[in-house]
């Protein structure tokens, strides 16, 4: 199938993409010092310039974000500085790159937490599972419920976030709102028991979403700000009563926004054997008029049928990135990918990061 759409041009707000595909947000846990990027992560996104548009791996807004060792932050000026060199390098190769703005609320640990506090949610329930400490592994605590006093300051620290990502020099930022972390948290009333402005109802429920990417326009402007949602997904023990309400009522408040894309992860057969729901995609593409990217396990060809059929208009691509940094010439030109070693994924140096041959080195 030749590949035509995938590799059209798209006007994703005042950036001209040179194609449609999608460097998804992965972590990497290869941060620095200080949760600092380093050379090494810019010399990592600078071989995956060649993507329409990359979205970096979720970054912490806020110490109290942190669920994971060595993944990168926003919230300090030096941080800051070291995403500087990404940008640069990124623009140096033609790309364009938006950074993912992150909060993990519950899914963290008092051993990554300043004082060692408890990690925060919208209520005191604890996932199921276990989390990856300085210690090992570590059954998941209860969270402690934030009090809605506290809630202006989490939007604040989003907020700050996106400027020190405009300081950076990202072309835009996405808000994190999938995958069970804190907007997740706040969203899915399988995790959000509250009986404030913050719960209950579905349009309770969304206000936490909605005020951040308020306060995320409010750095940006709309036309440079997407958010990433994963209607019926499980991971990280998520669940909603009624998936197909609550999501179709959030994406309808974000289309009045006007934010300039939507990223929706779609459910896996993982999220279905731990309890998720298959919620298609076409429920939600009327409900959005800007940019509409999907997510989970595309095939070059099968994106190329959902662009054909008017589903997306862009499509993000994972671990085929990760071991793959020449991803859309590959795709182009129907070459062999390079097969992931999943035991590099997470942490470690340059193996499994940034030596994956590109093709010229492959065939040469």
């Amino acid at each position: 199938m030749e590949l035509k759409k995938l590799f059209s041009e798209f006007q994703l707000g005042p950036i001209k993409l040179s194609n449609r595909i999608v460097m998804a947000p992965m972590t990497r846990n290869r941060a620095g010092a200080n949760n600092g990027p380093t050379p090494l992560m810019a010399r990592y996104y600078e071989q995956r310039a060649s993507a329409g548009l990359i979205v970096t791996e979720a970054t912490q807004v806020t110490p109290e974000g942190v669920g994971y060792p060595n993944t990168p932050g926003i919230h300090t000026k030096e941080q800051a500085m070291g995403w500087k060199q990404v940008t640069n390098t990124v623009h140096k190769a033609g790309g364009w790159i938006f950074l993912q703005l992150w909060h993990v609320g519950r899914i963290s640990h008092s051993l990554f937490q300043p004082g060692e506090g408890l990690p925060v949610a919208p209520s005191a329930i604890a996932p199921k599972g276990e989390i990856y400490t300085p210690q090992g592994m570590k059954p998941f605590e209860t969270p402690r419920a934030l009090d809605i006093k506290e809630i202006p300051g989490i939007v604040e620290k989003y907020r700050i976030g996106a400027q020190l990502a405009l300081d950076a020099g990202f072309d835009g930022v996405e808000i994190h709102g999938a995958n069970g972390y804190l907007i997740d948290q706040f969203l899915q009333d399988g995790s959000n028991k509250r009986n404030d402005a913050y719960g209950g109802s579905i349009e309770k429920r969304t206000r936490f979403l909605v005020e951040i990417t308020k306060a995320v326009i409010d750095v940006w402007g709309k036309e440079r700000v997407g958010v990433r949602l994963a209607p019926g997904g499980s991971f990280n023990d998520m669940s909603d009563s009624n998936p197909a309400a609550t999501f179709s009522h959030a994406i309808r408040e974000l289309d009045k926004l006007g934010i300039v894309y939507l990223h929706l992860k779609e459910a896996a057969a993982a999220d279905l054997r731990h309890g998720g729901s298959l919620v298609p995609t076409k429920m939600f593409r009327p409900l959005f008029k800007r940019a509409l990217i999907v997510n989970t396990g595309y095939t070059g060809e099968r994106a190329e049928t959902v662009l054909q059929e008017g589903a997306a208009d862009l499509v993000a691509f994972g671990v085929p990135f990760l071991a793959n940094p020449d991803l859309p010439e590959r795709l182009k030109t129907g070459a062999p990918l390079n097969n992931p070693d999943p035991g590099s994924f997470y942490g470690g140096g340059e193996k499994g990061y940034t030596d994956y041959p590109a093709l010229a080195a492959a065939i040469n």
